[in-house]
């Protein structure tokens, strides 16, 4: 993967605590935050949902500009079907969110995938994150050319080894072949 670079703009999470395609918002809606993110192309927009489905049914009714990377939350197997969803929405990079991370994923399709982020959870009753399902996911970014970013071990993890009840995030004490921050290769315009 290339680095990300912005001249004047920033990376703009555009709903942490919402869902921009949840069944009560209207397309009218949407289509006007389409808009603004268009009208802003110095930003680069990172738009999460866990409805995959709709997103990419009305994908089409959508402008996708190159600054817009549209991601799935897949938080264990039993949601690993919003990646195909996720696969047919023509942004510039497709991402999915593995966190926090409270299962393996056995049927991850990575085809068509861009980046995987990958975090245990945090909290005080954090469930434990299992190494070996991020070593899973990170042979398969490998595999398919995904780039992938694990942000954090979560709490359990980390309670765990004796680091404490942090959430997991201390670098230094992770197994050195998980110290991976790998961004996705950017599509940049031509004459960029």
């Amino acid at each position: 993967s290339i680095p990300v670079r912005w001249k004047t703009g920033r990376l703009i999470f555009v709903n942490s605590m919402s869902d921009l395609f949840h069944d009560d918002v209207p397309l009218a809606f949407i289509e006007r935050v389409f808009e603004v993110m268009a009208s802003t192309p110095q930003h680069t927009y990172q738009v999460l949902t866990k409805r995959a489905k709709r997103a990419a049914a009305i994908a089409d009714a959508l402008p996708w500009p190159e600054n817009v990377w549209m991601g799935v939350s897949v938080e264990n197997d039993r949601y690993t079907f919003r990646t195909r969803h996720l696969a047919t929405i023509p942004a510039a990079v497709r991402f999915l969110s593995c966190e926090p991370l409270i299962g393996p994923l056995p049927s991850l399709d990575l085809d068509g995938i861009d980046w995987v982020i990958v975090g245990g959870e945090s909290g005080k009753n954090a469930r434990p994150i299992d190494l070996a399902w991020v070593r899973d996911i990170k042979r398969r970014c490998s595999s398919e050319g995904s780039a992938l970013f694990v942000k954090q071990l979560g709490a359990g993890w980390s309670a765990s080894n004796g680091h404490g009840h942090g959430h997991g995030g201390e670098w230094s004490v992770w197994p050195r072949d998980l110290r991976i921050r790998k961004m996705p290769a950017v599509r940049l315009p031509v004459g960029a």
